[in-house]
């Protein structure tokens, strides 16, 4: 026989954490962290005379920032192989009217969680990723421009030499507001770092979110 079932006792308790990442995903976002992170530092030994003058050897810090810069597109075309990754994509991409509310929030720096309301992906979350593909797209573009130079016009080289560098400085200042923002949210980075955050924490933070 089954075993009677006491009525009278509470129910058991969820468990006290959920599932934000999986394998791959975390993979997908430490592999282009590192190859950000490789062109980030060789584009600052190529451009600041001071850690160019400490690493020295121009020509291998050039061929280490190319190869790092085509490689960039790469984990995100191999993470299309999970669905996981694939949901989170379209998570990210997927604009609803609480998004505004929290852009809205956010602009007037009003911290009160009811005035955030977020799924799995809040709205500054979205914009970031949002930027950075479109970012990344461009680097490689005009990357590629400035690699091939017998390929275009000067006029097309001196064009994308320009945007190159204004958009790489902008992006490392993006970065630093990113990691900045992942410091001062622990729970996130062991999101990222084990693939589990607490339930209340995505409760608070996430309350749209349905793991």
């Amino acid at each position: 026989m089954p075993p009677r079932v006491d009525a009278t006792q509470p129910p058991v308790s969820a468990p006290a954490r959920v599932r934000r990442f999986t394998r791959a995903e975390r993979w997908v976002h430490r592999t282009t962290a590192a190859l950000m992170g490789v062109c980030v530092v060789t584009a600052a030994c190529l451009y600041i005379p001071a850690f160019a003058e400490l690493v020295g050897r121009r020509e291998l810090v050039v061929r280490v920032h190319e190869v790092a810069g085509v490689l960039l597109p790469v984990p995100v075309l191999l993470g299309l192989a999970s669905r996981a990754f694939r949901a989170d994509l379209g998570h990210l991409n997927r604009w609803g009217p609480h998004d505004r509310v929290w852009l809205r929030a956010a602009l007037r720096r009003d911290r009160r969680r009811a005035s955030r309301p977020a799924g799995k992906f809040n709205a500054g979350q979205k914009t970031y990723a949002a930027w950075i593909a479109g970012a990344t797209l461009v680097m490689l573009g005009t990357g590629l421009l400035m690699w091939f130079t017998h390929l275009t016009p000067l006029m097309w080289r001196t064009s994308a030499t320009f945007v190159h560098d204004w958009l790489a400085l902008t992006i490392g200042v993006v970065l630093a507001g990113h990691i900045g923002m992942a410091l001062g949210d622990p729970e996130s980075r062991t999101g990222l770092r084990t693939g589990l955050v607490r339930r209340d924490w995505a409760e608070r933070e996430h309350p749209l979110w349905r793991p």
